[in-house]
């Protein structure tokens, strides 16, 4: 695994050096004898472009070593080039850093760009459109912020303190419409968020919170 991180890291150089060496090849040898290595130095050279080197992320993400995660991010140099799903996960990616750093104008904007892009597993669209919905909250626009987190939920969320975190943000959403119908959703989103079991302080904390006035309503 360790070599094969390394082949990734490294392959566009590899690349260049596999095609010098089969331009040298083919010079002194002819064109079939160099064959083979002009197939890998475009192979090398081609994933590089249209990969990337995202598979590097995971380790370091996992790490918390989020500065590890910028320089492979910044390494890509043509984004536009790599294959749609790749590219969708690259500007999620994006997306996640810039919210870390507050920025949360630029976190939406690729966010977005991820989104209209689509996915590969609809989990990682969910959760792109989680963050957008919680980001609109932040902003007070809960008509777009409902929207978002509703096409999250349909989507599917991959975790459950996230799926836990969508519901509870509906409750939220629910409370503040005040009639009864919405009271009532209110409360079935309040059971569906308290369903998923969350262990994470925040969120915990969140539903004994919302608790004080979920149990005052009727039915």
């Amino acid at each position: 695994m360790k070599f094969y991180n390394i082949l990734i890291k490294f392959r566009f150089y590899i690349g260049l050096f596999t095609l010098a060496l089969a331009i040298l090849v083919n010079v002194t040898s002819g064109f079939w004898p160099s064959f083979i290595l002009y197939l890998a130095a475009v192979v090398a050279i081609a994933s590089h472009f249209f990969i990337g080197p995202l598979r590097l992320i995971q380790e370091p993400m996992e790490n918390g070593k989020m500065d590890e995660v910028q320089k492979i991010i910044d390494s890509i140099w043509f984004p536009n080039l790599l294959f749609k799903p790749i590219r969708s996960t690259y500007f999620t990616i994006k997306g996640n850093i810039a919210m870390m750093n507050q920025d949360f104008t630029t976190a939406e904007a690729h966010l977005k760009k991820s989104g209209e892009l689509g996915s590969a597993m609809p989990e990682a669209e969910g959760a792109n459109k989680l963050q957008l919905g919680m980001m609109a909250l932040q902003r007070n626009d809960f008509k777009q912020g409902e929207a978002y987190i509703r096409a999250a939920i349909r989507l599917g969320i991959p975790d459950k303190e996230s799926e836990a975190m969508a519901y509870l943000a509906m409750t939220q959403i629910f409370m503040r419409k005040s009639d009864r119908n919405s009271l009532r959703a209110a409360k079935e989103f309040y059971r569906k968020a308290k369903d998923c079991k969350p262990k994470s302080e925040q969120i915990v904390e969140q539903l004994k919170q919302m608790n004080q006035y979920i149990s005052r309503i009727p039915g």
